[in-house]
């Protein structure tokens, strides 16, 4: 696996990425190559530089008594959440103490499940916050958990821990919503969206309700503005404006794309059809098709052209984004940051040397105002389709994806700007020299952007297809079908991959 670094830009959380399938033994995603490898920077917030101390006062012994002896019950866990917890019906505050019930079940039992497998600090640690209100305590919890997600691969990581950790990311943001502030609500903030991106599946509704309510209650005035201010001037509008709307002539374009672009076959190019159209003339022949303004009746089709709205909806929560020109990259690393610092990232001075993307993230997962924005396309109910991963690509011009597959069908939805795709066939791939390791299996050692035709000769006689998606076009890409991807302007856009009963083609 390649070594990576992720790298804090503020005091209030970690590194996260997103998770890979687990259905199957797929190879891995460009974000699975982040997770939990490599050299992690700065992997404590900086207010957490005193539980050092702290943690070495809770031995083991004293650890396990103070949380079998005193509370590990449902009452006393359930008692710092009391801020989240939904507010009671007119009829009494039956539905507020049955979500405290459950909840305090569900934290208590996994709690016994951490102190089974010697997690007795954490268990204090974590007892004492909920008991005591202490948010010191819940640092410290917070802390050991992370540790312990960095431990070993993230295949290796036990899901108690990732339970864990999310569990003391809602003490941390229970304790700093109480407070108060809006430094106290993003904080908050920040905790929630790392137990979302890093925890566990055991507390995410609880994570999700916690967030609704914060981002709320700063809706109502109580904790500051929806950013850290990208799109509130005039400078800055007309830049996103810029980015999204620029074109360049052909000629232009084809300084920067790999050789033989756009002089090839071409990605066939439909309006809108049907679905049995699609079934019988690409999804059961498998054939690459671009299908025009398929999504122009998305919210996201006008709406994310205001950088002002996505501000607004998303400013002050917390992404995990690429940094460098290419994932395969020694330089190249992760950072987590607001939305608001992306946005920013995207139009800095030094954007072209530090390009800085969001990339393969299920960002709609985390921030449903966004999902509300678009659909899934029916054509992904081809094959009795499951849909598996819905993801979003957002970034400036320049940014590249090495060529790669994936085993998934993929409806690639092109909502904001410009990407040029190249696109080879599962049948010839070993004409596109796989990484022999089994983890890289997927991603292709020749760089098309600089093709080394001495150790590769047979890549540049293989025939491809390629194009250029505008916005509102949709993108299929059968499974296991190579492709290499680049931005020609600021781009948005998403990615649906789902899977059928039907059995990907043969061949790697």
């Amino acid at each position: 696996m390649l070594s990576c670094q992720i790298v804090h830009t503020n005091s209030n959380g970690e590194n996260g990425s997103t998770p890979t399938p687990t259905t199957t033994q797929a190879p891995p995603s460009r974000s699975t190559l982040s997770l939990f490898s490599g050299t992690f920077q700065n992997d404590l917030p900086r207010e957490n530089i005193s539980h050092h101390k702290y943690l070495t006062t809770l031995d083991s012994s004293s650890s396990l008594a103070y949380a079998t002896d005193h509370l590990i019950t449902p009452e006393n866990i359930s008692s710092s959440f009391a801020l989240f917890l939904p507010a009671p019906m007119a009829t009494g505050g039956e539905p507020r103490a049955a979500a405290a019930a459950e909840g305090g079940e569900k934290r208590a039992a996994l709690l016994r499940e951490i102190t089974e497998e010697g997690g007795f600090a954490f268990v204090a640690s974590a007892e004492k916050a909920a008991a005591d209100g202490d948010l010191r305590a819940a640092e410290a919890a917070r802390e050991m958990a992370w540790e312990q997600l960095h431990a070993c691969p993230r295949s290796e990581v036990g899901r108690a821990w990732r339970d864990a950790y999310a569990l003391a990311c809602l003490h941390v943001a229970a304790l700093r919503v109480a407070g108060g502030g809006g430094d106290g609500r993003r904080a908050a903030l920040r905790a929630l969206d790392m137990g979302l991106i890093m925890g566990g599946d055991l507390l995410r509704a609880e994570l999700e309700e916690a967030i609704a309510r914060v981002v709320a209650d700063r809706s109502r005035g109580c904790g500051g503005g929806g950013g850290d201010g990208a799109g509130e001037n005039g400078a800055d509008v007309e830049k996103w404006m810029e980015g999204l709307t620029r074109k360049r002539d052909l000629a232009d374009v084809l300084k920067v794309l790999p050789v033989k672009s756009l002089s090839c076959k071409q990605i066939e190019r439909r309006s809108c059809i049907s679905l049995e159209a699609f079934i019988r003339d690409y999804f059961l022949c498998e054939s690459p098709v671009i299908l025009s303004g398929y999504i122009d009746h998305w919210p996201a089709r006008t709406k994310w052209k205001d950088i002002r709205y996505l501000e607004r909806i998303a400013g002050d929560r917390t992404v995990p984004v690429e940094v460098g020109k290419k994932y395969l990259s020694s330089e190249w690393k992760q950072e987590l940051i607001t939305f608001s610092q992306f946005l920013e990232m995207m139009w800095s001075s030094d954007c072209s040397a530090n390009l800085t993307y969001l990339a393969q993230h299920p960002l709609f997962d985390q921030i449903k105002e966004l999902r509300e924005d678009i659909m899934v396309p029916e054509y992904c109910n081809a094959g009795g389709g499951e849909l598996q991963k819905l993801n979003a690509w957002f970034g400036p011009e320049g940014t590249v994806t090495p060529l790669h597959h994936d085993l998934y069908h993929n409806l690639f939805a092109q909502v904001l700007g410009r990407k040029y795709f190249r696109l080879y066939s599962a049948s010839i791939s070993n004409d596109l020299y796989p990484h022999r390791e089994t983890m890289l299996s997927n991603i292709s050692q020749v760089d098309l952007d600089n093709i080394n035709v001495n150790e590769f000769p047979r890549t540049g006689d293989v025939e491809f297809m390629d194009g250029i998606l505008e916005e509102g076009d949709l993108l299929y890409i059968p499974p296991k079908w190579w492709h290499y991807v680049r931005s020609l302007s600021t781009s948005f856009s998403v990615s649906f991959w789902w899977r059928t009963s039907i059995p990907p083609p043969q061949g790697s």
